[in-house]
């Protein structure tokens, strides 16, 4: 399936647009919000995970806004780019804004998802409801496969 395109702003409000990739695996992650203890153990785990991902870009999207990403990356020393969704129409495009339930509310947000798109265009693998412990050694299994 082709990977739906967008453009959002990063963590500097410098637009992004995922066209700006193709000629690379571009890994396209959704996590609820910035400096929560699953999405910060999930960015370090992207972070240090990088140099076995054979040049593949990461992309982080949550609906946080400029100045939290901006934070975040700078605590946790992050090399690669945060999105910002605060619309959440691009995590709409990709099915992830979801009703979900926690302690018996309801509520919408992220539901925390991958999705390795290939130099094409083409979404070559993904994951949805992640738990965030050893998922990002399936991701770079999935990159060197």
């Amino acid at each position: 399936m082709l990977a739906p395109t967008f453009s959002l702003p990063n963590q500097n409000g410098e637009m992004v647009s995922l066209k700006d990739y193709l000629g690379k695996k571009v890994v396209l992650y959704f996590y609820p919000r910035d400096s929560t203890p699953g999405c910060t153990t999930e960015a370090c785990d992207f972070r240090d995970a990088l140099p076995k991902m054979e040049g593949a870009v990461v992309l982080g999207v949550s609906a946080d806004s400029q100045k939290k990403h901006q934070n975040f990356i700078a605590k946790n020393d992050l090399p690669f780019d945060l999105l910002v969704d605060e619309e959440h129409e691009v995590s709409e495009l990709y099915g992830v804004w979801q009703l979900k339930k926690n302690y018996g509310k309801e509520y919408y947000g992220i539901v925390r998802s991958t999705f390795l798109i290939n130099e094409d265009g083409y979404i070559e693998q993904e994951w949805r409801n992640v738990k965030v412990k050893g998922h990002v050694e399936e991701v770079v299994a999935a990159i060197r496969s």
